[in-house]
């Protein structure tokens, strides 16, 4: 009979203070039942919030759990997935195509979400991965501008901003959001602003987005 968690929060506590139950929960990811690969995919996103080293030896499970087929576990894991950047960057690139994947699935926005988040905090991280992921982001902000996500979406790219980018990547990005912060109208006029502002000097920004522009 399958495990099931009814009360995600609980279990999420459970598991900080046991090691057993996290490894617990690790094991449901993989099970067959959908209802409780959610339920524990979300008590897993609180472990994180609350202490993401604990799941470092369990992320090789974690990428393995974005392959499952319910919207959920894929956007918990996902958020999983991003506080642990801070404690193996490294082992978290192995999450990439399967980020990459649920940043294009067309059935589930909080999906898209989560793995925008994912590319912008991991992307921040250097300028050699702001390069590899920024092709991906730049299609996020391109294809999702209406979507009802699009400004937590964009809260993360101004995350991104604010990182170890590198100024190839500063340009695109100024390039890609100058329209709206000139010319746009209410929150998407702010947000685009503050991005570039997070991305510190505009105008050596500008010099070097010039090349391109022309």
């Amino acid at each position: 009979m399958a495990t099931q968690i009814d009360d995600v929060k609980q279990a999420a506590e459970d598991a900080v203070k046991n090691k057993k139950k996290l490894e617990k929960l690790i094991e449901i990811l993989a099970g067959s039942s959908r209802r409780d690969r959610q339920h524990a995919a979300a008590a897993i996103a609180l472990v994180a919030k609350a202490d993401a080293e604990m799941l470092a030896p369990y992320l090789n499970d974690l990428v393995d759990a974005l392959n499952r087929p319910e919207a959920q576990t894929r956007w918990e894991v996902l958020e999983a997935l991003t506080e642990l950047v801070a404690i193996d960057s490294r082992g978290c690139e192995k999450a990439y195509h399967g980020a990459e994947t649920a940043l294009f699935d067309e059935g589930s926005g909080p999906v898209r979400l989560a793995a925008m988040k994912f590319f912008c905090r991991i992307g921040s991280t250097t300028e050699n991965r702001s390069e590899r992921v920024w092709s991906l982001i730049d299609e996020g902000i391109q294809c999702y501008h209406g979507d009802l996500e699009f400004p937590d979406m964009l809260t993360a790219v101004n995350d991104f901003a604010g990182g170890k980018i590198s100024p190839h990547v500063k340009s695109k990005l100024y390039a890609r959001l100058r329209f709206d912060a000139e010319n746009g109208k209410g929150g998407m006029k702010k947000r685009a602003q503050q991005i570039i502002e997070s991305m510190g000097d505009v105008g050596i920004i500008e010099e070097i987005a010039a090349p391109s522009a022309e």
